[in-house]
């Protein structure tokens, strides 16, 4: 199976010499979804934000969907970022002052593209937001602004959505929808998602798992389950590099 998101030998070294990656290289293949996993400071978003291009690694590459990310300019990852790399974060990064669907037809039209009404509003329809689309933000709740930020992250028809803490400000219940969305997506519409999370529960939505412990991959898990998980991060660095 062909990776759609490959990283090689990534090193990030920030002021005061604080190393977050050391050395880090894996790959997530088309259709899959994984979760990246570690203790407070185990550099499991720093991985997150330069496999997306978010940040510069200190030294390494990276390749989304053949071209490499690391040797190109600001401005043309900027670009690149908006047509093949789609979002979802913690605090949904909306803009109050637009309606949901001009929050999700945003990445279009700052890539210059011209929005398919028709798309948006399906894509809209499929995530339960078909009779939100001109409601403003703050009239929706923290699960339906997720979805808002998914379908956000899907309409570019990227190659990877990265998703950063996706359910930590949510409840429950909005949670596990905005999980089983995410799933869908993958299973679905065949798209690649890597997800940061703390949350075993969470975890067991992915296909694998990879662990990392002081800015090094620390192991892997295939068909979790919350407690293998669970288990997994308790002895995180018993068994460094091992795969299961």
């Amino acid at each position: 199976m062909t990776d759609v998101v490959r990283v090689a030998e990534l090193y990030q070294t920030y002021d005061g010499g604080v190393t977050a990656l050391d050395g880090v290289s894996a790959g997530f293949a088309a259709g899959s979804f994984t979760a990246v996993m570690g203790p407070s400071g185990s550099g499991k978003s720093t991985l997150l934000q330069c496999a997306a291009g978010l940040d510069r690694p200190t030294a390494g590459r990276v390749f989304i969907d053949g071209a490499e990310l690391t040797a190109t300019k600001d401005t043309a990852m900027t670009k690149f970022r908006r047509t093949r790399v789609g979002f979802v974060f913690q605090d949904y990064n909306l803009l109050p002052s637009l309606t949901v669907e001009q929050n999700v037809v945003l990445p279009l039209r700052l890539a210059g593209r011209r929005a398919d009404r028709r798309r948006v509003r399906e894509t809209l329809e499929q995530l339960g937001l078909g009779d939100r689309s001109g409601e403003l933000p703050e009239r929706l709740s923290g699960g339906q602004r997720q979805r808002v930020a998914v379908a956000r992250a899907l309409v570019t028809e990227p190659a990877v959505v990265f998703a950063d803490e996706p359910t930590g400000a949510l409840d429950l219940r909005s949670a596990r929808e905005v999980l089983a969305l995410l799933r869908a997506v993958v299973h679905e519409r065949g798209r690649t998602v890597v997800m940061v999370t703390h949350d075993p529960v969470a975890a067991a939505y992915a296909d694998s798992v990879l662990f990392l412990a002081d800015g090094k991959l620390a192991g892997s898990l295939r068909a979790p389950t919350a407690g293998a998980v669970a288990e997994r991060l308790a002895h995180l660095g018993d068994r460094v590099g091992v795969s299961a």
